[in-house]
Order: structure tokens, then sequence, then C-alpha cells
């Protein structure tokens, strides 16, 4: 049997990071179409957590996603841009997890520090915690049938790879949740929880009792009688993250690409990390189904380099001074005096090398797909948000100046966010009694932003959009002159997390840490390795 770690010949390793886009257009221009009637759906999203807003272990602020807050600055209603809503803030703890409200939960009953004497209390606690958010998702509110409707104009759905806005649809995925629930005393995870989160976005893509896919509802929306201005694709990167969540590389299988599409889903279970040839078949499926939308832009987003997400954290120093990498990457609560790589989960630098080089390679395959589109006059760009992230990676290039390649430029954050102190980065999040010590960047779960980084992403779209010819308004419907600018002051106000950051992450990571230990934290509440169907 194959061994699913070790790196495939394929995979050519690079030496060297990928060369960023900085024109969006690739230099290939596309004659402007006469003026059209104005479209209704001006901004529509298709993709994973990262578009849906997940933060902290959970979905749950999708008013703060970052197309909610692109949205904002184009001046839509909410009737205008619409999402799901999974819970209000008073909810029973997100899904599958907010880490925000039970770390503060958490201080509120123990303090910023838990004493040894009351670990078996804490443990009790947290069962009962736990216990109430499983009975809310399974068999509470949160289990019933979602609501129809028109579609949703942000259709992102965390843990979604290439395959599933192309194949998933509502009846599939309430197939899955129509069998009985465990109340299970020793297993307290939301089970299905990403089918949860996916049903109502599907739900709200049927048409009458047949089920269609988010990209089916997509492509009608873009009709003559309808019209998209905007359709912005952040798609791929979990189709290479859970080899970081996890730390156990799992390649898909050789022969994966030839498969029809509905076998990969099969092929795919126990996978977290595609070759480039598997991950050139899935796109090559969504890039024939994307020209089939006649959305008047389209915005195709990077991958970016996962191995710079906290949750891995690189032990000791640098493999050489001028490299991206460290020799180990484990959880980042394990220290470089405690961590033993025959003890401790971890990638070493060459495993995190090859997934750097998987993602050079499908990054390549979607930028020369948008050149493609553009050659043949459809009005396509690049986001690069693997350059994005890399202009911000405290670790890899901030602090190692020697490691830099010749094109890297910081990343200046906007005014609101240098002025706080500490200035945010990319560690992971920590704070203590006195405030936030480190990180910012990225929420509690160490893979996803915060709401300020979401703001950053909106940032960074919103200047696609622009160069597009895309208009903006204010809150009074007056058109916006000069480069937009993102309202990081209002999203701080929304920002929890560095406004009023929970004490009880403390320097020392022990909650997370005993979080990690008592429920399998990290793989469990951020499985990106795909279930039997």
């Amino acid at each position: 049997m194959a061994d699913q770690r070790a790196t495939p010949d394929e995979v050519r390793i690079r030496t060297s990071p990928r060369e960023p886009v900085t024109d969006p257009t690739l230099g290939i221009e596309v004659p402007r179409p006469p003026a059209a009637a104005p479209a209704r759906h001006r901004l529509v999203t298709l993709g994973d957590s990262l578009t849906q807003g997940f933060m902290s272990a959970a979905v749950h602020r999708t008013d703060v996603s970052w197309p909610a807050i692109a949205a904002y600055e184009l001046g839509l209603t909410a009737e205008q841009f619409t999402f799901p809503t999974y819970e209000w803030p008073t909810g029973p703890g997100g899904l599958p997890l907010d880490l925000e409200r039970l770390a503060r939960a958490f201080e509120k009953r123990f303090g910023a520090h838990l004493d040894f004497w009351e670990i078996v209390t804490a443990g009790l606690w947290l069962r009962s915690y736990l216990d109430r958010i499983e009975d809310y998702w399974e068999r509470g509110d949160g289990s019933r049938t979602p609501p129809g409707g028109a579609p949703f104009h942000n259709t992102a759905v965390y843990g979604w790879d290439l395959l599933d806005p192309q194949l998933l649809t509502a009846p599939m995925v309430a197939s899955r949740l129509a069998g009985p629930t465990r109340d299970d005393v020793l297993s307290q995870l939301v089970e299905h929880h990403q089918d949860r989160a996916a049903w109502p976005v599907l739900q709200r893509a049927r048409r009458g009792n047949r089920g269609r896919t988010v990209l089916d509802a997509v492509t009608d929306m873009s009709r003559p009688a309808q019209g998209v201005e905007t359709l912005v694709v952040v798609l791929g990167a979990n189709n290479a993250l859970g080899s970081v969540v996890t730390l156990e590389p799992a390649w898909t299988p050789e022969g994966y690409d030839d498969l029809p599409p509905e076998e990969r889903l099969t092929a795919r279970v126990g996978c977290n990390l595609w070759r480039p040839s598997a991950f050139a078949a899935d796109w090559s499926l969504l890039e024939e189904k994307l020209r089939g939308v006649a959305a008047q832009h389209v915005i195709i987003a990077t991958v970016p380099s996962v191995t710079i997400a906290p949750i891995a954290r690189g032990t000791f120093t640098k493999v050489r001074p001028e490299s991206r990498y460290f020799p180990y990457y484990t959880r980042p609560w394990v220290t470089d005096e405690d961590f033993d790589p025959r003890r401790d989960p971890h990638l070493t630098a060459d495993e995190a090398r090859a997934i750097d080089s998987a993602i050079d390679s499908y990054n390549e395959t979607m930028i020369g797909s948008v050149a493609a589109a553009r050659t043949d006059g459809l009005d396509w760009y690049v986001f690069d948000m693997g350059l994005l992230l890399d202009r911000l990676a405290t670790r890899r290039y901030i602090d190692s100046p020697w490691a830099r390649p010749a094109w890297w430029t910081p990343y200046e954050l906007p005014p609101a966010l240098r002025a706080l102190d500490p200035v945010p980065n990319t560690r992971f999040f920590r704070a203590g009694p006195e405030g936030r010590t480190d990180g910012g960047l990225f929420s509690l779960d160490g893979v996803h932003p915060t709401t300020s980084a979401y703001g950053i992403l909106a940032q960074e779209v919103i200047k696609v959009m622009e160069l597009a010819g895309v208009e903006f308004a204010d809150r009074q419907g007056q058109p916006r002159t000069g480069p937009v600018r993102v309202d990081f002051e209002r999203l701080l106000r929304a920002d929890t997390l560095l406004s009023d950051p929970p004490a009880a992450v403390s320097n020392t990571l022990s909650l997370l840490g005993w979080l990690d230990d008592r429920l399998d934290l990290v793989t469990r509440f951020l499985p990106f390795v795909h279930s039997p169907l």
C-alpha cells in the first residue's frame, strides 16, 4: 500500500517561492463592452471558510466576513447582499465551536488561569458546555430544515474544496443528516457539522423540489433577466490546508485525475493534500462551469501558503538564515524546550516545502485559466491572495530579512491597525490580564482571520473591483470618488478579539493546550480531511 504521506514524484520541489502577480489583468487587455443594464446582483461570492467568515473554529459572524465588508463599502443593503445567519451572539456557542465564546465563559467561571485542583471541575464544566452546543445543532432549533428562498449572494461553506460547489446539493446533504444522532458524553463534537453549515446555503440554491449546486444557482443568477456584476471565487485552500491542520499530509491517490467527478468524492476521503494533477483536474471542471456564468467581472483568488498559518509553529531557528522554513512545525502551545519529534505531531521542513511547492502549482493552474479567459475576451482578474499573506508573514519574512525574495515588500497595515499596541501580526494570538500580547491577524484557531484581517482581505478585493470599473457608493447611495478605503474603525469596534481579548488565552497558551489535550481540538474541530459520503 502506498504511503500517503510520501511526496509524489510529480510534485516539483521549488527552491524559491512563486513570482507574485502584481497586475490582476496579467497584462492582457479586454475591451470594455458597451454600458449594460445594471446587474441585479452586484456582488456574488463562491468559496470556503475564508469567504464564509469562519473564525475561531466556528461560523457565526457571517455579517463581518470579507464579502459582507466589501458589500458594505459598495453601499449595498441587507436585501442587496444576503448571507446565512447561523445563530445570534447569545446562541449556544457556534458551529462547531466558537473558541472565543468558550474562552470568555471559561474565564468567567475559572479566571484567567486554571489551577491544578480545578482540572476535574473544569473537565465536567467543559462537557456540559459542549453538550448544550451538540443538543442545539443535533436535536434542537439548529437541526430544523432551513427555509427556502432566493439564493444567497455569499454561497461559501467552510471545508469546501474545488468539487463541493460543483457537485453537492441540498438533498445529498439532507440525506446525510437524516439518520439518528448520538448524544455521546465522551465525544461531543457536533456530528456532520460541515453538512449543517452547508444545508442553509444549498437549501436556498434549490429550485422547487429540485436540488441544485450553488454553482448552478450562481449561473442562473447571471442570466440576462437578473445579472451578476462581480463574481469572486476563493477556492482551493482546502485542497492543502488539512495537511497543516493535522500535521499529517495525506496526498490524493495516483490516478485521481482519471476518475469521473462523482467518483472523486469517494477517492478524496482521508486526503488533505492534492497532487498538482488532481488539483488541475478538479480546477478544469470548475473553470468550464465558471465560463458559463455570465458575470460582468470574475475575480479568481490564488491559494496562500498554508504553512504560514500559526496553527503549525516553526520550531527552533530556520534551517538556514536564508530559508523560509524551520526544521519542524508543531502545535503552537508546544514549546521548543518541550518539543520531541518522536512524540509530538509535526511536519518537517521538507514536507512544508513540498506543500508550498504543490500550492505554487495550483496557483499556476488558476493563473493560466485567467490568462486564457482574458485572451478569449472574458473580463477575469487575478487576486493574488498568496502574495498578500506572504507580505504579512511575520516569522517567514518580516523577522527574517535574509529569507526575503527580491520581489518581497512588507504590507502596510491601515492606520487604525498600525495604531494598536502591539501592532497585529501573523503569530498565534496571545493575550493575558493586560490585554493582547502577540498576534492579532489570525483568530484563536490559528487558521482563520480576525474581523480586522477580514477587512484587509476585503480591501484588496475592492482594489481589483475598482480596477474592473465597479462603482462604489456611500451609505446614502451617493457615488464614492477616489480609492475606496475600508472603514477599519468600524471593524475594530466589531473585532472583540482585538478590542477586548479574553484573558483566559494566556501567554503560555495553557487554555488552548488543555483543550487540545481534552478534545483533540485541532483535528476534530478544524476537520479538513474528507469523511465518507
